[in-house]
């Protein structure tokens, strides 16, 4: 016969179990029916008259003899060459993580070893600097990029990424530094390495998973910005987010919407199998890098 106790806890498991699976639907059903929506046509899947057309497909079967099609992928990946916003996310995800990890690594590492106070005003002017709304920053610098000719392509847009990310960066890894005793460089300096020898070879190696974090944070921030690369690059260069927008179109230009619905998908798998893969760095990088100044 069950104790109170056993019965309270019993009842309190089956609570939590499924208070998480309704959590678990509640929040993917946008991108679980966004998936499934992909494969309609637009008159079923925006279907004001009756919504369960979405689920039958009826205007799906009548257009195109199937209960699903690809029409709206390969609109968006071969009529609109969607690829080529794909192609200039991974330029501007890549250069932006390398570059961000480089020079907050380094200055992370030297703010958390340095005994001087401004280390501590460099680090709150840095905070305030990510505090900013990213449309701010953007704007002051558009008429000089007009000027110098450099507006529209990926260097620049790279550039003001990296300006952005890095006060993050620097709080990051400068909290992870935090945790990795002096004794360490200081051992290998007395052994007879350099400074920068020291960092290389001994802390680098240690600093493997914060760097991990870092970068994992890093390539979300620039992966789904909006901001910064709408109004700094071309329509010919255009990352994913800013090309998903254009598919719907403007007031003066009709858009396809199926066509941003499959770039939509298109778009957010690679960054679920991504958290999912990389799960526990984000957790750890939530939970310790961010909270140790």
């Amino acid at each position: 016969m069950a104790t109170k106790a056993q019965s309270r806890f019993t009842a309190l498991k089956a609570f939590s179990i499924t208070f998480v699976v309704l959590w678990l639907l509640i929040a993917s059903f946008p991108f679980l029916w966004t998936l499934w929506g992909s494969f309609k046509v637009q008159s079923d899947f925006f279907s004001r008259a009756d919504w369960t057309n979405a689920l039958y497909g009826v205007f799906t079967r009548q257009e195109t003899g199937g209960a699903f099609t690809t029409r709206g992928y390969y609109g968006a990946w071969v009529q609109e060459e969607f690829w080529r916003a794909v192609l200039n996310t991974v330029i501007v995800v890549f250069f932006t993580v390398i570059i961000s990890l480089t020079f907050g690594t380094l200055g992370g590492y030297a703010l958390a070893r340095s005994g001087f106070r401004y280390a501590f005003w460099i680090l709150m002017l840095a905070l305030v600097f990510r505090a900013m709304p990213h449309i701010t920053l953007v704007s002051g610098y558009l008429l000089p990029f007009f000027e110098w000719n450099v507006w529209g392509i990926l260097p620049t847009t790279i550039i003001v990424l990296v300006a952005i990310n890095q006060p993050f960066t620097l709080w990051m890894l400068h909290s992870f530094f935090k945790n990795i005793p002096k004794d360490m460089d200081e051992s290998a300096m007395v052994d007879g390495c350099t400074r920068f020898q020291a960092f290389r070879h001994v802390i680098i190696p240690v600093m493997w998973p914060g760097v991990i974090t870092t970068g994992l944070f890093s390539f979300l921030l620039a992966y789904n910005d909006f901001a910064v690369t709408a109004m700094l690059l071309s329509s010919e260069n255009q990352t994913m987010i800013p090309a998903v927008v254009s598919f719907l179109g403007t007031t003066q230009e009709a858009g396809n919407v199926m066509y941003a619905v499959a770039a939509v998908v298109s778009a957010t798998a690679p960054l679920f199998v991504l958290v999912m893969f990389f799960q526990r760095q984000i957790v750890s990088g939530l939970t310790a890098g961010a909270v140790k100044g």
